[in-house]
């Protein structure tokens, strides 16, 4: 029932809206397929990845003729990191790690998102 196309669909358009949002659609579709739905993790990881680059090209596109990207100058060292980035976490890593690892960071974030307080503007 669970993980019939029906609900996938949903669940998909739920997650791309809240990664268009920027709140971590990505994130929660981790979680969806993993716990709900009981895929291991390493395909969950490909088909998250699947997942967040259509979603991110159309976020970007639409911010962008929105005006809310920066010039173009800081845009460029951030993309250079994200693509170190992926090309080390694409690199064959053990499961239990990216469970605990992934775990924490969702503490992390889930702790920063609570006691989060905004600067005041000067």
């Amino acid at each position: 029932m669970l993980n019939s196309i029906p609900v996938c669909l949903l669940v998909g358009t739920v997650l791309g809206f809240l990664a268009g949002l920027g709140v971590g659609g990505g994130s929660l579709l981790l979680i969806w397929l993993t716990v709900i739905v009981g895929i291991p993790q390493d395909q969950a990881r490909a088909m998250n990845l699947l997942f967040f680059l259509p979603a991110a090209i159309i976020s970007c596109l639409f911010r962008w003729k929105q005006g809310s990207l920066p010039g173009k100058k800081l845009p460029l060292p951030i993309l250079a990191g994200c693509l170190a980035a992926g090309i080390l976490g694409s690199m064959e890593i053990n499961e239990t790690f990216l469970r605990k690892g992934f775990g924490i960071l969702l503490l992390i974030t889930g702790f920063r998102e609570l006691f989060y307080r905004p600067r005041n503007a000067r």
